[in-house]
């Protein structure tokens, strides 16, 4: 018989190790990844707004069953630390999404990794810290392998290009806020996640209420359907869990350098789902990406055990 109580105290005991942690934010980076290829698919079928507020909708219907007793035992608590980072989270992903309908998918997921050179100065910024020269020079390194994928060919950046900049400045935010909102406070994770998660949800429908009504018709294609729910359970209820929580246990550099290698799994994704081609000077870009990743996370555990 399954058992939750061993269960909980097994998931505790891993999500406490480091070597799981970075498995964690690794496996978040391959399936934001694939998101992607995945919500360009999507986007085919509706617009951004409505497309946003079926995903986020469908999301918090899902979790909230197995969450809504952490949230009701310090529904307060939760709720004024966890709406503050879902707005933070309709911005990106309002921000993400327009992005990507007017950009490459390889592009998109390229762009976003910047947030690697950002949270750095963001993290500094807030907590009163220098970084250190080695994880500025990784983080600058993993910038110069996202211009080299971004940048090819005299490619000039379009709007959807500028949205996932803006989008990369606001996840270095969203990280390290979850880490200085969330500090020193015995808050569950899932609450957390739920909260958030329904933020955006109920953001995203006022908005649309109030400016595009009319959009949101529910496509009846089988594929926007596949597309919306992968999105929803392995690109949004996991992935922000996971992160929300693994942030509260280490530093939000470390989990953006992890999350740096996202635009490499990105482009993956996007050749053997969308058909992208990327040249020589794109793959010496990812390569640098991932170097930059294992040089950052090197520095850090060796600063940690000094």
């Amino acid at each position: 018989m399954f058992n939750v109580k061993i269960f909980q105290q097994a998931q505790r005991r891993l999500l406490g190790r480091s070597e799981f942690a970075d498995l964690s934010l690794l496996f978040v980076a391959i399936v934001w990844g694939s998101s992607y290829s995945v919500a360009k698919t999507a986007l085919l079928y509706m617009p951004v707004l409505a497309f946003l507020f079926v995903r986020f909708s469908v999301t918090s219907l899902i979790m909230i069953p197995t969450s809504w007793s952490q949230v009701s035992a310090q529904p307060m608590a939760v709720i004024k630390t966890g709406m503050p980072l879902g707005v933070i989270l309709f911005l990106i992903f309002i921000c993400e999404t327009a992005g990507i309908a007017n950009t490459s998918a390889s592009n998109a997921a390229f762009l976003i990794s910047l947030c690697v050179v950002f949270t750095p100065i963001v993290e500094g910024l807030t907590f009163r810290q220098f970084p250190g020269w080695g994880i500025l020079a990784a983080t600058g390194l993993s910038c110069i392998g996202a211009g080299m994928l971004a940048l090819q060919g005299g490619y000039q950046f379009n709007i959807g290009d500028w949205l996932m900049l803006l989008a990369a400045i606001l996840r270095a935010c969203m990280v390290t806020a979850t880490k200085k909102i969330t500090q020193g406070k015995p808050l569950n994770s899932g609450a957390l996640t739920v909260v958030q998660l329904a933020t955006v949800a109920i953001l995203t429908g006022l908005v649309l209420l109030l400016f595009k009504p009319s959009s949101l018709i529910f496509p009846s294609e089988a594929i926007f359907w596949i597309a919306t729910l992968y999105l929803c359970v392995m690109c949004t209820l996991f992935p922000f869990y996971i992160q929300t929580h693994m942030v509260r246990k280490t530093t939000p550099t470390r989990v953006s350098l992890l999350m740096g290698t996202e635009p490499v799994f990105g482009a993956i994704f996007a050749i053997l789902l969308l058909g992208e081609q990327l040249s020589l000077q794109a793959v010496i870009g990812g390569a640098l990406i991932v170097t930059a990743t294992y040089m950052g996370i090197r520095l850090m555990t060796t600063q940690s055990s000094t």
